[in-house]
């Protein structure tokens, strides 16, 4: 298991030399740093946490400061936990970057998705809608909320509420490449939450040791030509003139 921290930019796509069109999600990743070290002597479980997205002080505290301090960095805005990690890979105040996974590689991406605020029964939970001619008098409503007995709501009845803004975990998604020199990874589908919001990226769980053949991309760079001197060859006519 290994995973990394990275920010949403947004949707693209690419092409690979067989002409086939693959949508992807561009994550951008800064260097993340491992700020501490859990074991299961110590806190009962093994995990790393990770931190990215660099703040001024001003924007930190002393505690959040002491404790990135012990890490050798800077103060961070995110930090998170990834269990299931060999402890023993890792050291207080490593550096991890894009360069731990690989285009191909399969892996889980979790993120906040975005939030839609107060909806019905309707939108959240896809139920149908009543009749809409005018005598209806019944057109988006909950419908039934119980029977006579037991005469009360049965609990995980779904009802209207708050949509959205939860935590959320796409499985089973290729890396199709990644970026070194732009601290970038392109991972094939969407993932969770808006753009630029924080994003995590694990080794599958379903498929952890599976790795597919990367992707032919179609790669644009700019060609530059070189100038060609022209040469003009003398004959004995162009002499004689």
């Amino acid at each position: 298991m290994k995973g990394i921290l990275g920010k949403k930019i947004g949707m693209t796509q690419v092409f690979t030399k067989n002409g086939k069109l693959i949508p992807v999600t561009v994550i951008e990743v800064e260097p993340n740093v491992v700020t501490q070290i859990k074991t299961v002597e110590k806190d009962g479980y093994d995990a790393i946490q990770l931190a990215t997205e660099t703040i001024r002080e001003k924007l930190s505290n002393k505690p959040k400061m002491g404790h990135t301090n012990k890490a050798n960095t800077t103060p961070k805005r995110f930090l998170r936990e990834i269990r299931g990690v060999n402890v023993n890979d890792y050291t207080l105040g490593q550096t991890i970057s894009v360069d731990i996974f690989s285009a191909g590689e399969i892996v889980d991406v979790t993120g906040t998705s975005k939030g839609k605020g107060f909806q019905g029964v309707i939108k959240r939970h896809n139920q149908s809608t009543g009749p809409m001619g005018h005598g209806s008098q019944y057109h988006r409503g909950v419908g039934s909320l119980g029977t006579m007995l037991p005469m009360h709501v049965l609990k995980g009845k779904k009802m209207p509420g708050q949509m959205g803004n939860v935590q959320r975990t796409v499985q089973n998604l290729e890396i199709i490449s990644v970026d070194v020199e732009n601290g970038v990874i392109l991972v094939k589908g969407n993932v969770p939450g808006p753009k630029k919001s924080l994003v995590m990226i694990r080794t599958a769980v379903k498929k952890a040791t599976e790795k597919n053949e990367p992707a032919d991309l179609i790669t644009y760079t700019e060609v530059v030509e070189e100038p060609v001197e022209e040469t003009v060859e003398t004959t004995e006519e162009t002499q004689a003139e």
